[in-house]
């Protein structure tokens, strides 16, 4: 299985400042010009899965790896990238321009859910060749997103939002009729993104009534008509990760907008993320945030 990189490694590779916290965010985002992180200096990206989404815009010609496909680029193309499936570049050196993002999974918290698009699930259409007049358009909504990042603006993060999805629109207006849901998955890719789709069934929890109940893989299984060992066979092939690790990062996920975002105590937050007791979700919570999540809700 290719080595899967994490955020963190994409900073330190690029000798970029490092953020605080990253890990206790709601979300991470970030854009970068592709001329400001010497692509003629390293004429390959490694071919390996990557712990975030990722979206390129690419001005010239290349050579882009995807699951087993090599995919010539000649002038311009946008470029969607999931956890799920490993990537690179080959010939980065002959692109003169673009722009690229990286987002953590939860970065749109209960606005959408990257998975239930096309160009973000196995087997989807991930490359999309552009016109010069789309990629024009293109390059003003990464500009807007470049801006948007560097300004003071309190509600920035929801224009990006806003910005990417309109990128990821874009795109998906351009896949070839009957090409917008997955094709040709596997039988491990099939059953993931059954697992995920009910996973993300459960969320967003809008009222103290709701309880969230599939917290394992046996919990799961027998809704997708598979034994517990194929369903976490299944999802640590096409993710690289557990299937208790997917469920905690969306538990969290969840946790930490519910602390940032309701007035709700730890203790109803604790039931509706189906713990049974409060102190249960405290060391849930301090394990994966190194805070408590009283803590947590005021820094």
């Amino acid at each position: 299985m290719p080595q899967i990189d994490t955020i963190e490694e994409l900073y330190r590779a690029r000798n970029e400042w490092l953020p605080s916290g990253l890990r206790n965010e709601l979300g991470h985002f970030n854009v970068f010009r592709l001329d400001d992180v010497g692509r003629g200096a390293n004429p390959s990206s490694p071919y390996r899965k990557r712990d975030w989404y990722n979206i390129t815009l690419v001005h010239g010609p290349g050579k882009y790896l995807y699951a087993d496909k090599k995919i010539e680029v000649r002038k311009h193309a946008l470029v969607f990238d999931n956890p799920q499936v490993p990537f690179g570049w080959e010939q980065r050196d002959r692109i003169t321009g673009g722009f690229f993002c990286v987002f953590s999974p939860d970065f749109f918290h209960s606005l959408a859910n990257p998975t239930q698009y096309s160009i973000f699930q196995p087997g989807g259409h991930a490359l999309f060749e552009l016109t010069a007049l789309q990629a024009k358009q293109a390059d003003v909504l990464f500009e807007r997103m470049f801006t948007e990042m560097r300004s003071d603006y309190t509600y920035k993060y929801d224009l990006i939002r806003a910005l990417l999805l309109e990128i990821m629109h874009l795109a998906m207006k351009l896949a070839p009729h009957g090409n917008l849901h997955a094709q040709a998955l596997t039988a491990s890719q099939r059953i993931t993104v059954s697992f995920l789709e009910r996973l993300e069934q459960q969320f967003p929890i809008d009222g103290t009534d709701q309880t969230v109940e599939l917290r394992s893989a046996a919990h799961f299984a027998p809704l997708l008509n598979v034994h517990v060992n194929h369903l976490n066979r299944a999802v640590k092939e096409t993710t690289g990760k557990t299937t208790s690790q997917i469920i905690t990062e969306r538990i969290l996920q969840e946790a930490k907008v519910l602390l940032r975002n309701t007035p709700w105590s730890v203790s109803e937050i604790s039931y509706v993320l189906g713990f049974s007791q409060p102190a249960h979700f405290n060391n849930f919570f301090r394990k994966h945030v190194a805070f408590s999540p009283l803590k947590f809700r005021y820094v």
